[in-house]
């Protein structure tokens, strides 16, 4: 699988240079070992899913490559952010994690799926990524709320960072955002799925959903906010994780047994 593994190892090989890159320079090179990274990463995640140079036909996915795209969606969030406001301390740990995901993804390919269930299928997977990505945004920001609000309370210099209510706020517009793709992405899989089974799958992904709904109900009709409203989130995401990637890490990895 050359074609895979040279992007992998350049993404890994960029990712690898930004954590080591010191937080005290000034120079753009740290955020371009970034982009790097985050170029290669893309390539080598579509590559591995489409089964790009196997001799197998059809998608192929599992809990890791699930995972390597969803930190790419994260890192592009960083990327464009970034751009307009200060996100200070983020740098080396997207690229710890990106390098975490790439390295896993080339250890755990996952299995390819040689047929697609309905021709809606693919939307729905594209769907479900694009709500673990804006979910893993809402994470980010949330981890930056908690410090920025640590720091706070012990009256430390935080540096420029972003005012509390503006990365509040952000945080739930990712909320939102991904609890609209994770509603259309359950739709679909009600839809085309004849019959809807209850299996690990569609158990979490609905417990998570109705956390997700009740914190943005919560939050609107309550006004909740600070820890209890970065705990829900917090609880719903591991659910979320749990319903596809945790699900599928111990099928394919621990019991080693074949995903439907």
């Amino acid at each position: 699988m050359f074609v895979l593994w040279v992007p992998s190892v350049l993404a890994l090989a960029a990712y690898a240079a930004a954590v080591l890159w010191r937080d005290e320079s000034t120079g753009p090179w740290a955020h371009r070992l970034l982009f790097v990274g985050w170029l290669a990463h893309g390539v080598a995640t579509a590559v591995d899913m489409a089964g790009i140079g196997s001799t197998v036909s059809g998608a192929r996915f599992g809990f890791a490559p699930a995972l390597s795209a969803t930190l790419w969606l994260v890192v592009a969030v960083y990327a464009v952010e970034s751009r307009w406001v200060p996100l200070p301390g983020v740098r080396r740990t997207l690229a710890g994690l990106g390098l975490i995901a790439v390295a896993l993804a080339m250890v755990f390919p996952g299995e390819f799926r040689p047929q697609a269930a309905s021709n809606w299928a693919p939307l729905h997977w594209v769907l479900g990524i694009a709500s673990y990505g804006l979910f893993g945004a809402a994470v980010l920001h949330a981890a930056m709320l908690d410090r920025a609000e640590r720091q706070l309370r012990l009256k430390t210099v935080a540096g420029a960072g972003m005012p509390l209510l503006r990365l509040e706020r952000l945080t739930f517009q990712f909320v939102t955002a991904g609890f609209a793709l994770l509603t259309a992405t359950l739709v679909l899989g009600w839809w085309f799925s004849s019959p809807w089974r209850w299996d690990h799958k569609s158990v979490f992904s609905v417990l998570a959903w109705l956390v997700f709904a009740g914190l943005l109900t919560g939050r609107q009709a309550f006004g909740w906010r600070g820890r209890r409203a970065v705990r829900g989130l917090y609880a719903g995401v591991v659910l979320l994780l749990l319903a596809y990637a945790g699900s599928r890490f111990v099928l394919e990895v621990l019991l080693k047994r074949p995903v439907a």
